[in-house]
């Protein structure tokens, strides 16, 4: 009976502590889950302006100095782009070969190699006996002419005074009329030789610029048509893309295009004009494209053009290059730049090849996409994850 009693009372014994113990963690429970006011060493935190999810922060100059290289998107079906190699060249008013006008020899150079050179400005002076010749040759005619200006003076008081006739008078005003002809013929020879007083004749340009060339040599004796210097106007040029018969034809004036140059920048352009027939060796068309911003072309340097014809189907889409696409949690996404750095963007991909891609959904024209430097970004933004 004892024993029954005393097992009795330890059952109730512990259900008592386990009460008690419920009771008390409830109560603990209670006391952490409930709402408090925000401790003083958690509150910045809380306050805290987190960037966008998939946002890479990097301002212009810093992205800039990374090689990170955007491009604008336009419109334009996959199919419907046409790829050429191209030539970036001087315009026709854009270049200018310095020429010997007359046999003499090279006295002194004032402009050199790379040298910035204003229109009309002597770039080099000759000494030649033919412009002793021209200068002489104008200082005749010059002393005939007022010769003869005199003597239409004399013969006109004569006439008004009538002691002469009117063909005394007439004969007068023809000579002097063929003397100043003579005269401006003169002074037109020495200007186009570019005399310059005494045995000297000046070199100058004709066309403001930069000298790209320079073949000419101090004491050198050339002779008339002699190529010495070439001068060319940075802003003054166009790009010749070779572009295959049978695409030629889509291809009309206005059409847009990209110049894609070696080290990875582009440079917006549109079409200028298409020649109408081919080249005999290589069996191309030649398309003439005007860039919008010259500053990065130089002439002679390659690049590769993409040309979007008006003509370019129903189809539409993104073209972008391949290496502007990063696979991120396996969906492919694009870093599209702002003020503050670059947002991953979730694209749908279609075609590829040639090392473009087309973009079907998630892109709109007029936005700039990271291409060169794009896996940068990517790295850049598991770095930021990875912190986090």
């Amino acid at each position: 009976m004892d024993i029954t009693q005393n097992r009795t009372r330890l059952i109730a014994g512990a259900a008592g502590l386990a009460l008690i113990a419920g009771t008390g963690g409830l109560l603990l429970g209670r006391a952490v889950l409930s709402p408090a006011a925000p401790s003083t060493a958690t509150a910045p935190e809380a306050e805290e302006d987190h960037n966008p999810e998939g946002f890479v922060e990097m301002d212009p100059a810093r992205a800039n100095a990374a090689g990170i290289v955007t491009q604008r998107t336009i419109d334009g079906a996959f199919g419907a782009e046409i790829l050429a190699q191209a030539m970036v060249v001087a315009t026709p008013d854009g270049e200018a070969a310095l020429t010997a006008r007359a046999d003499g020899a090279i006295i002194r150079i004032t402009k050199h190699l790379g040298d910035s050179v204003r229109a009309g400005e002597t770039v080099a002076l000759l000494e030649s006996r033919d412009a002793a010749t021209f200068t002489a040759d104008s200082n005749s005619a010059a002393a005939r002419a007022n010769a003869a200006r005199l003597a239409f003076a004399r013969e006109k008081r004569l006439f008004d005074a009538r002691v002469t006739a009117r063909q005394d008078l007439e004969a007068a005003q023809t000579a002097l009329a063929e003397a100043e002809a003579e005269l401006q013929r003169a002074r037109s020879t020495a200007a186009a030789a570019g005399a310059a007083g005494g045995r000297h004749l000046a070199v100058t340009s004709l066309i403001s610029g930069r000298i790209t060339r320079s073949d000419a040599k101090l004491g050198n004796y050339v002779t008339a048509g002699t190529e010495l210097f070439r001068v060319s106007d940075p802003d003054r040029i166009q790009v010749e893309a070779a572009i295959p018969a049978s695409d030629a034809g889509r291809i009309m004036r206005g059409d847009r295009a990209v110049i894609e140059l070696a080290d990875g920048n582009v440079v917006d352009a549109t079409v200028h004009s298409t020649t109408p027939s081919l080249d005999r060796q290589s069996r191309s068309a030649t398309v003439l494209l005007d860039p919008v911003a010259a500053g990065r072309l130089i002439p002679g340097q390659g690049a590769r053009v993409r040309i979007t014809p008006h003509k370019a189907g129903s189809a539409s889409g993104i073209v972008l290059p391949e290496e502007a696409v990063q696979s991120i949690g396996g969906r492919d996404v694009v870093f599209v730049a702002n003020p503050k750095g670059f947002q991953a963007v979730p694209v749908t991909a279609g075609q590829r090849g040639g090392g473009r891609i087309e973009i079907v959904a998630g892109l709109k024209p007029g936005q700039a996409v990271a291409t060169r430097g794009a896996f940068l970004l990517k790295a850049e933004l598991g770095k930021g994850e990875a912190e986090h």
